[in-house]
């Protein structure tokens, strides 16, 4: 008898044992494109499991990201009964690291399922399901009820779940359709037949899925705007289910100790001195810490911690010429073009470490800015740049056609319109978009349109973004289709040396995209049958880097002309372009990062 009831117990647990293994070898990266080494040591049970949305951070959330089932069916199918396999959220089902890999379509949806279990001791809390990005109709079901929908690729929302739960565990299903480039919709550089500068689609789900139990009153966003003139900052926040008498109070901490401590009643704003400011800049990237409460007759009913940085953008006119100011001083803006693009997960970085990975090399190489090139991304890399130190111009993802750039004069040729549809879709994700990413000391330049994509009544556009934010610079039209007296920043573009053949003396010039400068290294490419490309290319890193370290020199005789701030191309290789400073799977840096770091010191400092 013992020894049966030994051999049952080695059989269940060499049962469960091959069960849980099979579990964990359900899952492979699809395809043989390159990979980062942090997409060859990803762990499907451990993805993204750091918190998704730090400026505002709660003590309780659920991670949802894992393998979901999914299934890809004609657009307007039911709900399906049987699924075609598994994917890895959120990654977008054309990556990689989705374990799929395969083109959606405009013609056919995308339908996700999960199981989810509602912590017992979170009874009695409501619950939200939050989703940081998908892209880009989403529609989402919860025990087969349709609880909402939302479209826009780059920005995050969210859905009160907690009317439709029910006992035991909860149904979630999300439908996605993405017709990419085929109606006009802001999609950046994906486009369905990539090549050159236009790279793979990017459908689904593509950031943190993700649960958090709130009060049924609670906070549901806040603003904060520094004045380091006045040495304070504007808090206000936006609630739910609040009443008359309702207070919130903001606490500031400066390493541990606090240095204010205000209250206003729900619907106030509050000007929080912060005496003898410590401002935050890349070189002293200092952050003070924040907690935000919400009480009810004297009880607390909601908190979440936060932080903010002491910093001003503007542009002042010095010796004649307009240059950009950071808190009060000239300072020229130098940074990289990063297209935040991943061999393995496309949009999405294989995890937290490779998200900063990218900003502290950039900041390694001595740059002081990034543009985010027409792309948006997860709230944790603004975070990043945030603590390391990295100003940030801001791109809207655009999309549409450019039926006609003028790059080396100012536009003449009318008003540039699209349909209504277009310019309501464009507005809406634009605004969801700043207001996501109001509250990050790092952004100071907003770019409404890039290169004349998509580009429509540009001094509208303009100006409703100032309005939105009066805090940061706006740069109208990066690259080309400038009017004269509308923005703050005229951006000029050319490859691949730096060239300054346009002036607006009411504005701080710029050289927005210049270098491209190209090397292909072997075993890092991620497409070795059709040809791969720079603007200019050489054949080893001692050639690039002294290509580079030429094009900078230009840069620093055109400082006395003008020029207040830069922007080379780019931070890696993506697909097929292969003038990065580092390889696509990032595992090669392409110039010698000493001689780079000094001669980017020496264009930063040529202001001075």
């Amino acid at each position: 008898m013992r020894v049966l009831k030994l051999c049952l117990l080695f059989t269940a647990f060499l049962f469960t044992f091959t069960s849980l293994n099979l579990q964990a070898q359900s899952w492979q990266p699809a395809g043989d494109k390159i990979k980062t080494e942090w997409g060859e040591n990803l762990d499907p049970d451990n993805v993204w499991d750091a918190y998704p949305r730090p400026m505002m951070e709660r003590s309780e959330w659920m991670n949802l990201n894992g393998l979901w089932d999914y299934a890809i069916r004609p657009v307007n199918s039911q709900t399906p009964e049987e699924f075609d396999g598994e994917i890895l959220v959120p990654f977008a089902v054309e990556s990689s690291l989705s374990g799929v890999m395969e083109r959606l379509g405009k013609e056919n949806e995308l339908w996700y399922e999960r199981e989810i279990e509602i912590p017992s001791d979170w009874e009695g809390s409501d619950i939200l399901l939050h989703f940081g990005a998908v892209d880009w109709k989403a529609e989402v079901w919860l025990n087969n009820i349709k609880i909402g929908a939302h479209t826009g690729g780059y920005a995050p929302f969210s859905f009160d779940i907690t009317p439709y739960l029910q006992d035991g565990s909860q149904t979630l299903n999300v439908k996605v359709w993405d017709p990419t480039n085929d109606e006009g919709q802001p999609r950046g550089k994906q486009v369905n037949e990539p090549g050159g500068i236009y790279y793979t689609p990017v459908s689904g789900i593509w950031q943190t899925v993700w649960l958090e139990p709130v009060s049924n009153a609670s906070i549901k966003d806040f603003r904060q705007t520094p004045d380091i003139d006045n040495g304070i900052v504007n808090f206000s926040v936006d609630t739910r289910n609040t009443q008359p008498g309702d207070v919130f109070e903001v606490t500031v901490r400066d390493e541990g100790e606090v240095v204010a401590e205000q209250r206003a009643g729900v619907g106030q704003e509050l000007d929080v001195p912060i005496p003898d400011a410590k401002l935050w800049s890349p070189e002293s990237p200092f952050l003070y810490r924040t907690e935000i409460t919400l009480h009810r007759d004297g009880e607390e009913v909601d908190r979440f911690d936060s932080y903010f940085g002491m910093r001003k953008i503007s542009m002042e006119r010095v010796n004649g010429i307009y240059r950009l100011h950071l808190n009060n001083e000239p300072y020229f803006q130098f940074g990289t073009l990063d297209q935040g693009w991943w061999p393995d997960g496309l949009y999405t970085a294989p995890s937290d470490d490779a998200l900063k990975y990218d900003i502290e090399k950039t900041k390694e190489l001595g740059f002081n800015m990034i543009r985010k090139h027409v792309k948006v991304e997860p709230a944790r890399w603004y975070m990043h740049a945030d603590e390391l130190g990295m100003l940030v111009w801001q791109d809207m993802p655009n999309g549409g056609d450019q039926p006609n750039w003028q790059r080396t004069q100012f536009f003449d040729d009318g008003v540039l319109t699209r349909s209504p549809e277009e310019e309501a879709t464009f507005k809406k994700e634009w605004k969801e978009i700043v207001d996501y990413l109001y509250n990050q000391p790092g952004i100071v330049v907003w770019v409404p349109f890039n290169e004349g994509w998509g580009q429509f009544r540009t001094k509208e556009i303009t100006e409703w973004t100032q309005e939105m934010d009066p805090s940061r610079l706006v740069n109208s039209a990066s690259g080309g289709n400038h009017f004269p007296g509308v923005g703050d920043i005229m951006d000029l573009h050319n490859y691949p040396p730096p060239e300054m053949h346009l002036y607006d003396g009411m504005k701080a010039n710029v050289m927005g995209e210049y270098g491209g400068i190209g090397l292909v290294m072997d075993n890092h490419l991620w497409d070795t049958e059709k040809e791969n490309w720079g603007y200019v290319s050489y054949q080893s890193v001692e050639e690039v880097t002294d290509e580079y370290v030429n094009f900078a020199e230009m840069l620093i005789d055109f400082v006395d002309a003008g020029f207040t701030g830069a922007v080379y191309t780019q931070t890696t290789d993506v697909e097929g372009e292969v003038n990065g400073l580092m390889t696509y799977d990032r595992k090669r840096v392409k110039v010698d990062a000493e001689r780079v770091r000094d001669v980017n010191r020496r264009v930063i400092e040529a202001l001075d």
